[in-house]
């Protein structure tokens, strides 16, 4: 029986991660069961005669070069189905696969579509091929893509057969959570709760009811969405539009305990498409137009839900509380500056000359008692002489907030909290925060340049950390790239439901861009200096 064995090539130490650069292939294709069946079969040959031993040779070597291919083919779909049920970044999945079918001396052709994957598997020799349609949607699972992305490096390594690498991903595919619902719904308390002083200017106060909107979201999401596909479609609209009328009912108190725009942002956060426009961005300036675009639209959409909601669940509050909304529309006209009234004026005197014709203009008077926008910080009324759990929270607390939402936002995306790459993930994470400050104090009104800053710097550290010390680039970044997201949003003027929807996702669009940018730059950067230069195929 002829041997199936390439070449593997040595190109000084690089890492042969992308076959299509370095032209590694594997040594060992098959799976060492299957060679010790073959190897017993043709000791078995020996006991037979010539005829019989002609027709049997013949069959084990198409049950085992058949074997053999079947188990690579369905590797590569077990891995199509695993990347896109864990969230991997959608522009980097046909890169991936079309590397692993090239290591594994697989024909075959790909196709990305949202939420499906088309396989095409062909056999020069038959001149026949077929076609897989692969359909399934999840949500960033990062313990467990890193997982899968070790199994796949372990089969382009040569380290194990494709076929124990399909048994591997199956067991990832079918177990649960690493945390339960209840944990799960603490987390998304925590998340909104720190959120909400931390890039909407709330208060202590603000901080628990927006923490309780996300605790009622997530037990929602959790167990009612996921059996109730009728609820699932209106699940974003029902649940904005609840916060928000909690929100303005709150800040309608004459006191002036809590502040609407932080409760209604921070509140919502966990169900923001960030990660979804940041993905079709991505994809777009990948040149990927149809999934990009289908992507970005929706995206879209979502967003404006969203808004509405959140315009909805007002108004529904003030319909029942007419003097609240009178007590809103004269806030609004004390922070007019200017009133314009229209009319025609003309001389009116006893020395008129004939020729003289009468004027008109527009006369405009300047209101003189407008409201102190001093007392404005990130869209709530603060004035000095309130108490402190109603003033937002002094400069030093970021120190606790940050990293402690960095390390939640890392567990609420299912990472492992007993490991190393939680470590790295919040120091990354804490690292684009300060990075956006920065330049938020020296960049005025531009959200997208401020979060192209802070991508920027998460994109350098992320390449450096898979470069040097053999980490998942993508999975130590996420967190970082997510947390620009409410953080450019506020300095956008954050979700507040004065304005339409429209204007919220002209936010998030800018947001997303800039981060585009900043991850895109921080790769060329690496890129350009580094030594491996096939180590972006799990990045972003």
């Amino acid at each position: 029986m002829r041997p199936r064995f390439s070449r593997l090539y040595s190109l000084g130490g690089y890492d042969e991660d992308d076959p299509r650069i370095t032209g590694a292939t594997r040594e060992s294709l098959d799976d060492p069961s299957d060679l010790e069946r073959n190897v017993k079969d043709q000791m078995g040959l020996l006991t037979m005669s010539y005829k019989q031993r002609r027709k049997e040779a013949q069959k084990i070597k198409i049950r085992f070069f058949v074997t053999s291919l079947l188990n690579r083919q369905q590797f590569i779909m077990k891995l199509a189905r695993a990347l896109m049920t864990f969230g991997a970044p959608s522009h980097r999945i046909e890169s991936q696969l079309v590397a692993a079918a090239r290591i594994l001396e697989v024909d075959a052709e790909f196709i990305h579509l949202p939420n499906i994957f088309l396989l095409s598997f062909a056999d020069p020799e038959t001149c026949t091929s077929e076609t897989h349609f692969i359909k399934c949607s999840g949500r960033l699972a990062l313990g467990n893509l890193k997982m899968v992305h070790q199994v796949y490096r372990q089969v382009v390594h040569d380290e194990i057969s494709a076929k124990r690498a399909t048994d591997s991903l199956d067991a990832l595919l079918n177990s649960k959570p690493i945390y339960p619902v209840w944990t799960r719904c603490a987390i998304a308390f925590c998340l909104s709760a720190l959120i909400c002083p931390l890039a909407f200017g709330g208060s202590l106060v603000d901080m628990f009811i927006a923490g309780f909107g996300a605790l009622v979201l997530s037990s929602l999401q959790l167990t009612v969405v996921v059996k109730s596909q009728l609820y699932a479609n209106v699940f974003e609209i029902s649940i904005a539009i609840f916060i928000s009328f909690l929100a303005r009912a709150l800040s309608s108190i004459r006191s002036e305990l809590f502040c609407y725009t932080a409760i209604s942002s921070a509140g919502i956060v966990c169900i923001l498409p960030g990660y979804l426009i940041l993905s079709s961005s991505l994809e777009l300036a990948s040149k990927n137009m149809l999934c990009g675009s289908v992507k970005m639209v929706y995206a879209l959409i979502y967003t404006l839900f969203l808004g509405f909601g959140l315009q909805i669940g007002s108004d529904f509050y003030l319909l029942f509380n007419p003097s609240e909304r009178h007590r809103l529309s004269s806030l609004a006209n004390s922070m007019s500056h200017t009133t314009i009234f229209s009319g025609t004026f003309f001389s009116d005197n006893s020395t008129r000359f004939p020729e003289s014709q009468p004027l008109f203009g527009t006369f405009a008077f300047t209101n003189g008692t407008s409201l102190n926008q001093m007392h404005i910080i990130e869209g709530c009324h603060r004035l000095s002489e309130f108490a402190l759990y109603l003033q937002p929270f002094p400069f030093w607390s970021q120190f606790i907030t940050v990293p402690a939402f960095s390390v939640l936002s890392s567990l609420g995306n299912l990472q492992p909290w007993r490991s190393w790459d939680l470590v790295v993930m919040v120091v990354i994470s804490c690292i684009s925060f300060a990075a956006n400050k920065t330049a938020n104090h020296f960049i005025f009104n531009r959200s997208d340049v401020v979060s192209a800053i802070g991508a920027f710097a998460v994109g350098l550290l992320g390449n450096v950390y898979s470069r040097r010390f053999g980490g998942t680039a993508f999975t130590a970044m996420v967190t970082g790239v997510l947390f620009l997201v409410p953080s450019g949003l506020s300095q956008a003027g954050g979700l507040t439901a004065s304005g339409s929807g429209i204007d919220i996702g002209g936010a998030m669009i800018a947001v997303t861009i800039g981060i585009t940018v900043g991850l895109f730059m921080s790769q060329a950067l690496v890129y350009t200096f580094g030594t491996r230069k096939n180590a972006a195929i799990f990045s972003f």
